[in-house]
């Protein structure tokens, strides 16, 4: 049975998550708020490894097809919810611009979270069902503990479909990027294996 309206926690709001200090990362998924620090170097490595092996071929054309915006770290306004995926992608053709609002509410053709300990359950268990009602066609799992990428497409009936997983040095022409090989060692830092 639901409990009265005033002993039920009260909804966290946009003014919430804007009062969540610049130094963290918010996102208000399902009125709650979540809130976590910035990420640590392995993290950071492997997303901006990738953002760079992604967007120079992908956004700016150099070496590879172009095509995409790839994005790090934008604002999603996906129905009543904001995450803020690591990285995300929209194909030009959905999106000849670059969104101006303070978030944007289209959802990209690809998303990329890089796991960290302290993430990586609510990557999986709570944003990989908000890309899956979105829309959003491909996921990607980095995880640079493991050293490993796992590939999702979403299928029929709004099911996630491991596509690849791959991990250590390997080399790999992911989905929806399979134009360009990407050198999975150049995410990790030496030595940091889970």
């Amino acid at each position: 049975m639901d409990e009265p309206a005033e002993k039920r926690p009260a909804r966290a709001t946009s003014a919430d998550l804007d009062a969540v200090p610049e130094d963290m990362i918010a996102e208000l998924i399902g009125g709650v708020l979540y809130s976590s620090s910035r990420p640590g170097g392995p993290h950071t490595k492997a997303s901006g490894m990738l953002y760079l092996d992604l967007g120079n071929p992908f956004s700016r054309g150099r070496g590879g097809p172009g095509g995409w915006w790839i994005l790090p770290e934008p604002k999603l306004a996906l129905g009543g919810d904001i995450i803020c995926p690591d990285l995300a992608g929209w194909r030009r053709e959905r999106m000849p611009e670059v969104y101006t609002a303070p978030a944007c509410s289209l959802p990209p053709d690809w998303a990329c979270e890089v796991l960290s300990p302290s993430t990586a359950r609510h990557d999986r268990v709570v944003k990989m069902p908000l890309h899956a009602a979105a829309g959003v066609p491909w996921v990607w799992l980095l995880d640079p503990a493991a050293q490993m990428l796992e590939v999702f497409h979403l299928g029929q009936q709004g099911l996630w479909m491991l596509k690849t997983a791959v991990a250590g040095d390997a080399v790999v022409h992911a989905p929806p990027f399979e134009a360009v090989a990407l050198e999975l060692s150049a995410l990790w830092i030496a030595g940091d294996q889970g």
